[in-house]
C-alpha cells in the first residue's frame, strides 16, 4: 500500500499521510460512536468530566483516553490491519500498541502547543509512532495539526511554559523561525503517521460551527524494551499483552544553539534546563 516515494517522504520528514486509508463513511460512523459516547457521560480516562455549562468548548467535550481498554470500537480500530501495514512498512517491522485517544475541538476551542510525543511516552530504545485519523476535514480555521518537516531527526527537546490563552497544555517546546510548522490539511478517513521526535502542534478552532474531530493511536516500535508507566499494559498489533518494563523520568534534553550560523541542539540535563530561561 504505501510507494516508494511516500516512504522517503516519512524518512524526510519524520510523516506522511495516507490518503483514504480509511473512508469517509467509516469516519462518519467514528462520529457517531464517540458524539454518542461523549454525550451518555464520563469514562475512565476523562480527567474532566463533561460540563455543558462552562464557557471552555474543551470542558463541553473533554477529550478521551485509552478508549480502547473498554470500548470494543477502539479497540478494532487501533489493531486495524491497515494501520499495522503502514506502521510495519514506516519502521521496518510491527508496531506495539499502547494509547488511543478521541479529540472533539469544538469551536472556539484551543488547539495544543508545539511538542514530541516522545517526551510523554518515553521509549527505550526507540521512540513512539502516532496514527492520527481525521474524522473531519481538518484546515487552519478548525484547528488542523501542524508539524515541523525533518524535526523527527532532533533529540527530546527542553521544555517551556506554553500560552494557555491559545493552547490547552503548559509546555511547549522552542523552534527557530528557519523550521516553521506547517499545516497539515486533511480529509475524513486520512491518517497522519509521525515519528515521536516530530514537533507538532495544533492551531485553535476559530470555525463559526465545525468541528476538528480526530481519533488518535500510539504505539511504539516493535524493538522497544520500555515504555512510560502510563502506557502499560502493552499490545502486539494481534491484541495480545507483551510484558515490557517500565521507563522512569528522563534523561538529557535539547536546548538551541547555533554552529557556524545554523541552529543547531545541545544536550543539558534537566536540571540545568530548570535553571535559566530556555508544550488532535
Amino acid at each position: 500500500m504505501i510507494s516508494a516515494e511516500q516512504l522517503e517522504r516519512y524518512r524526510q520528514d519524520g510523516f506522511i499521510i495516507a490518503h483514504g486509508l480509511f473512508s469517509q463513511e467509516e469516519a462518519r460512523k467514528y462520529i457517531e460512536h464517540f458524539m454518542a459516547m461523549r454525550a451518555a457521560g464520563r469514562y475512565p480516562g476523562d480527567f474532566e468530566g463533561v460540563d455543558p455549562a462552562s464557557s471552555d468548548p474543551l470542558k463541553q467535550y473533554p477529550r478521551m483516553i485509552h478508549m480502547h481498554r473498554w470500548d470494543e470500537t477502539s479497540l478494532k480500530w487501533m489493531l486495524d490491519a491497515r494501520l499495522n501495514e503502514w506502521m510495519a512498512a514506516l519502521l521496518g517491522s510491527e508496531p506495539y500498541a499502547v494509547q488511543t485517544m478521541l479529540y472533539f475541538k469544538p469551536p472556539g476551542a484551543r488547539g495544543q502547543a508545539l511538542h514530541q510525543d516522545q517526551f510523554y511516552l518515553r521509549v527505550e530504545p526507540g521512540t513512539c509512532m502516532a496514527a492520527w485519523m481525521a474524522l473531519d476535514r481538518c484546515d487552519e480555521e478548525n484547528g488542523c495539526m501542524r508539524a515541523v518537516p525533518g524535526s523527527h531527526n532532533l533529540p527530546v527537546l527542553c521544555t517551556q511554559p506554553a500560552d494557555t490563552r491559545v493552547s490547552f497544555t503548559d509546555i511547549t517546546v522552542p523552534v527557530p523561525e528557519s523550521l516553521p510548522a506547517v499545516p497539515v490539511l486533511m480529509d475524513p478517513g486520512d491518517v497522519l503517521f509521525f515519528n515521536g521526535s516530530v514537533i507538532h502542534g495544533s492551531y485553535p478552532n476559530t470555525s463559526a460551527g465545525r468541528f476538528r474531530r480526530a481519533l488518535i493511536g500510539h504505539y511504539i516500535v516493535g524493538e522497544a524494551e520500555k515504555v512510560a508507566q502510563y502506557y502499560h499494559p502493552v499490545l502486539r498489533m494481534d491484541g495480545t499483552e507483551i510484558p515490557l518494563g517500565t521507563s522512569q523520568g528522563g534523561g538529557p534534553c535539547g536546548v538551541w544553539t547555533h554552529e557556524n550560523g545554523q541552529p543547531a541542539v545541545r544536550l543539558i540535563e534537566p536540571a540545568a534546563a530548570a535553571a535559566g530561561p530556555e508544550h488532535e
